[in-house]
């Protein structure tokens, strides 16, 4: 199980300290949500818990089952979905799929097949993904996340570009391979996170 440790993290951008000084443990197996205004900084967050991203001060440890873990190598144990992680759009979804479980397998059971199954992507299968409406490009990298093997699952404002029906099906997706995993979700938007039992909100940190 993945855990987190921030020690008085912050980061600026130029002269401008987006957020500073947090300190907080991200346990594994729960689910926390970090809200806030957009523009608050958000995602910024997201990208230092996930790596890629280094704090311009403060340190930000791994540990897995109680070892600890280079920044390099946790992007391995994380999967991510976020409205500004792009897809390779010349590649069809049957394309996509099998490339993206070259570099993150999915979690026992889970084919390709099942996966268009879970999107109802099946008339899509063929279809080059740059012709897909951006909400089934939405659903798409919520399926690619959820349904890999990780044991850190980072949602950036999921529900972007969903509609109800979208949203009711992001959640029941969620509940079938939520896995036990170290869940972080980032939105202003109750819905997106209404299963979270912790709440960080990043305005507390400026």
């Amino acid at each position: 199980m993945m855990q987190i440790q921030l020690s008085a993290i912050g980061k600026r951008y130029q002269f401008e300290w987006i957020f500073k000084n947090i300190n907080y443990n991200f346990q594994s197996g729960e689910a926390y949500a970090i809200t806030g205004p957009n523009g608050s900084g958000k995602s910024t967050l997201m990208r230092l818990l996930s790596g890629y991203l280094s704090p311009t001060k403060g340190e930000i440890s791994f540990r897995l089952a109680d070892k600890s873990i280079s920044k390099d190598t946790v992007y391995q144990h994380i999967s991510y979905a976020a409205p500004y992680i792009d897809l390779i759009e010349e590649l069809s979804l049957k394309e996509h799929l099998a490339l993206h479980a070259q570099f993150k397998p999915y979690y026992d059971n889970i084919t390709a097949e099942k996966i268009i199954d879970l999107l109802a992507f099946t008339k899509s299968a063929e279809k080059p993904i740059q012709f897909f409406s951006s909400g089934m490009k939405q659903r798409l990298k919520l399926a690619l996340a959820i349904c890999s093997q990780s044991n850190l699952l980072l949602l950036d404002e999921p529900t972007t570009n969903l509609d109800r029906q979208g949203m009711d099906w992001y959640h029941q997706l969620l509940q079938k391979y939520i896995n036990n995993r170290t869940i972080i979700v980032a939105s202003n938007i109750e819905e997106d996170f209404s299963f979270c039992t912790q709440k960080i909100d990043i305005i507390d940190y400026k």
